[in-house]
């Protein structure tokens, strides 16, 4: 009778489609991923452009309590000790800034909002990531948001309807507008880096399309981003491109750069593609002394008066959100009022600057030197745990290059790019999704990460 009640022995057969059956499991077993999906997704609706509390900070926050309630009620995959430690770090500065902040109340939205980018949504992003499926979902989710706002980037330039620009309605925007001017070339910068992953690194058993497609996107995207004559976003992008191209060996990377130079001479100088604006518009960079950009000029100005508050309070800062209300105190008279912006269906506005556009110099002016301490090292952690992961698993022909590529890329791209802008808009929230990303390639277990 027991013998009649015992299962049957699997066949080998059976075995063997088991074993080959990619681990997708459908949909029904990868509905977390549906908030962080969202929170990409998200930033590009037309109505989300007026700052925090949009749609995306509310699928980022679902996303935050579907993590917490798996690891509440399931109890699966806690941080390491060591990924607490790096993502739990800032949480120092941050709370410090706030208690010894001139009015606490007033530093408390900062807190908020600080931790929200910085540890909650990283921390949701490396739970609820299963595997190297989940992290190719998010990645394909920037790709697919760079694409849609590239497109209508282009459209702008090519119409004349975008945000104003040395006079013309040229300036690529896409649905971000005028008051958001980087947050277009943010988003292509970042679908166009984990395109580049794709193309050079291509999962296995992928379809035959998918690296010339990848390819082709990547280098597509280049002209969205250089219409959108964002110069912090241009070094922040060829800086993550080259760190890359170094990571995957001489032949390769001479290969590409060839590719990219190539592709560059024809858009720029074949078609001529804002070849003149684009010339001048890096050209201004250097122009400080002699006959600058105005925007230039202002730039240093901020990060002169950021480096006044801190020399003034040099441990914990002047306190989160306390930048604007000390900004004319410790700035030079030839800071002007506020950037001019039209254009893209908005009609002329003068926007305050309200941050020195460096993320490093807000939070050591903002959170002082035990601030900025303790964000750059959990930052640098991170970059530097994704490359040697990435060193480490190459020569063994990992199943999930193209992810610690990727990975590697996203965070060399934001760390350059934070020495030109700083958080702010509605793409803020996709900083906490880049740092998740690559927290998750560098600090989650070789068991997670090595699944295809």
């Amino acid at each position: 009778m027991a013998a009649v009640l015992t299962p049957p022995a699997p066949s080998a057969a059976a075995g063997s489609r088991a074993v080959s059956r990619p681990p997708w499991g459908g949909w029904r077993s990868r509905w977390p991923l549906l908030p962080l999906v969202a929170t990409v997704l998200l930033p590009g609706l037309p109505y989300g452009a007026s700052g925090g509390g949009g749609p995306a900070d509310v699928a980022s926050g679902v996303a935050v309590l579907v993590c917490a309630g798996r690891l509440l009620y399931l109890r699966q995959r806690p941080l390491s000790a060591t990924a607490a430690l790096v993502l739990g770090l800032p949480v120092v500065g941050f709370a410090l800034a706030t208690v010894t902040a001139a009015d606490p109340a007033a530093a408390l939205p900062g807190l908020v909002r600080y931790l929200q980018v910085f540890v909650l949504v990283p921390i949701a992003v490396c739970l609820l990531l299963r595997d190297a499926h989940g992290f190719r979902i998010v990645a394909g989710s920037l790709v697919v948001l760079a694409v849609v706002q590239g497109v209508t980037g282009v459209h702008q330039y090519v119409t004349g309807t975008g945000a104003s620009y040395m006079g013309e309605d040229i300036r690529a925007v896409g649905t971000f507008g005028p008051s958001d001017i980087m947050g277009m070339a943010t988003v292509v910068a970042y679908g166009l880096l984990a395109a580049a992953a794709c193309a050079l690194r291509t999962p296995r058993n992928a379809p035959a399309w998918l690296r010339p497609c990848a390819a082709v996107l990547a280098v597509a995207l280049i002209v969205p981003l250089a219409l959108s004559f964002s110069r912090g976003v241009w070094i922040a992008t060829a800086a993550a491109v080259l760190v890359v191209l170094a990571l995957t060996g001489r032949r390769q990377a001479l290969t590409s750069l060839a590719v990219l130079g190539a592709a560059g001479v024809v858009l720029v100088g074949g078609f001529g593609i804002g070849s003149e604006m684009i010339a001048d518009r890096a050209a201004s960079v250097t122009r400080v002394t002699s006959t600058p950009d105005r925007s230039v000029s202002d730039r240093y100005a901020m990060w002169s008066a950021a480096g006044a508050m801190w020399r003034e309070r040099p441990a914990a800062g002047v306190g989160l959100k306390g930048f604007p209300a000390h900004r004319d105190g410790h700035a030079s008279i030839g800071l002007s009022s506020g950037s001019d912006t039209a254009g893209a269906g908005q009609e002329f506005r003068r926007q305050a600057l309200l941050s020195p556009h460096n993320m490093y110099l807000l939070v050591l002016g903002e959170q002082g030197l035990i601030g900025l301490t303790a964000l750059l090292g959990s930052w640098a952690a991170i970059l530097a745990g994704a490359v040697r992961r990435l060193c480490r698993a190459r020569p063994r022909g990992h199943a999930a290059l193209d992810c610690g590529l990727a990975a590697v890329a996203l965070m060399a791209w934001q760390s350059v790019n934070f020495l030109y802008a700083d958080v702010g808009g509605p793409t803020t929230v996709l900083s906490g999704v880049v740092l998740g990303l690559a927290a998750w390639w560098a600090l989650s277990g070789p068991d997670r990460v090595s699944a295809a």
